[in-house]
């Protein structure tokens, strides 16, 4: 959200009209099994076209770890079991969405509807959008999960391994499972927004995947996740302070119950970089030199609701604008990482680690100094429709 990424451009899936087929054939079954497959063949081409992002998508360098590095992770088991499983919660002391929303099985059921939508009207169409978009992101837990599983030395070899990481891998996906469905009911019942059009951004977003650009490799694919997790603990604490200013107590207990389990999630990820740079200190600060030169790109930067190319840079405009996720965030969260890993204190490390050590440690400021345009430029933004909202339209 804080960088602004192109969306991509999606080409809109036509749909094929069915006529009544004719009292006669003159066609021999060869030619018409024939037009079938060329008619299948083009419904390929168009599915691919669009879940095949043309824009953003980077040629990756696949499996970059080197052998003897995954024997560091397979000698991590077990310090992962004692230090990061410990941060799960229990099943049972997890509140669930069904926590914050209204009862079906009550006789008020009706009358906490009706308060829940009175409560909405209050709040305006920009918040709204932010809401969505972060609601959205949460939904496409899939490809997150997904993405995990990629990592040479720690994914889910079987789907149900009995391993730390990925043990951490699933009953982590099992608690970020219970963010989407709450924001995602509540918008339901709010009537504020367009269903139909946030369902079809998630198949187009779940469909597209994401490109982290972290190269299987679970350096840096931890970096990434202590990155991310911190911003979406900052992005969904932001609204629910919003949430609480517009007097919506109860969303903004939804917000903020989302945001302290992000926060734990942020905490384990950033202890397994830490165990990292104990163990070696030289080849995660040049995967943190490099995941940063790469730039974090958001893992909703594919967003797309069938009709606007650049939904995620809109998107990320209105987050920025009502300060739920700024360019100024990104160089918070980069400072807080490069001091609870101490790597200005690193020593020890080869030239290009020393080189990687001085990038990371300059780029804030850099950073801030991109914030104070993007706010001058925000001034100047015009207003846009977006589809989630009936095409209302919302300065950026």
């Amino acid at each position: 959200m804080a960088l602004k990424l192109n969306a991509i451009n999606f080409q809109s899936p036509k749909c094929s009209s069915f006529g009544l087929p004719p009292v006669v054939s003159l066609r021999s079954p060869k030619l018409s099994v024939a037009a079938t497959l060329r008619s299948g063949l083009r419904d390929v081409e168009t599915v691919k076209k669009t879940f095949s992002p043309a824009r953003e998508v980077h040629v990756q360098v696949t499996h970059s770890m080197a052998p003897q590095k995954i024997e560091i992770f397979k000698a991590m088991e077990d310090w992962a079991e004692n230090n990061i499983l410990v941060h799960l919660k229990n099943v049972e002391k997890c509140p669930q969405p069904q926590d914050f929303l209204p009862d079906p099985a009550s006789d008020e059921f009706h009358d906490q509807i009706k308060e829940l939508r009175e409560r909405a009207k209050e709040i305006p169409d920009d918040y709204f959008v932010v809401l969505v978009g972060d609601m959205i992101t949460e939904e496409a837990l899939p490809t997150y999960q997904t993405m995990l599983n990629t990592w040479d030395g720690v994914r889910d070899e079987t789907g149900a391994s009995p391993t730390s990481w990925a043990i951490w891998t699933r009953a982590w996906t099992a608690e970020e499972n219970r963010h989407g469905d709450p924001l995602n009911k509540y918008l339901y019942l709010s009537g504020r927004v367009d269903m139909k059009q946030i369902e079809k951004t998630i198949q187009y977003l779940i469909g597209s995947g994401m490109d982290p650009r972290t190269e299987n490799s679970p350096y840096l694919g931890f970096i990434y996740t202590s990155f991310q997790e911190r911003a979406t603990f900052i992005s969904h604490g932001n609204t629910a302070r919003l949430a609480r200013d517009h007097g919506d107590f109860k969303l903004a207990q939804i917000c903020g119950t989302i945001a302290s389990d992000e926060k734990r999630h942020e905490t384990a990820y950033t202890k397994i970089v830490e165990k990292l740079f104990e163990i070696d200190p030289d080849g995660t600060v040049l995967a943190f030199g490099d995941m940063m030169k790469k730039k974090i790109s958001m893992p909703d930067h594919f967003m797309y609701d069938g009709r606007d190319d650049n939904l995620f840079d809109h998107f990320s405009s209105v987050a920025q604008r009502l300060g739920v996720y700024t360019a100024k965030d990104y160089a918070d969260i980069l400072e807080h990482l490069v001091g609870r890993w101490k790597v200005e204190k690193l020593t020890g490390l080869s030239a290009e680690g020393q080189k990687a050590q001085d990038y990371v440690c300059g780029l804030p400021p850099r950073i801030r100094r991109l914030e104070e345009r993007a706010q001058i430029r925000a001034k100047q933004a015009p207003r846009l429709p977006f589809s989630w909202i009936y095409d209302r339209e919302v300065q950026l």
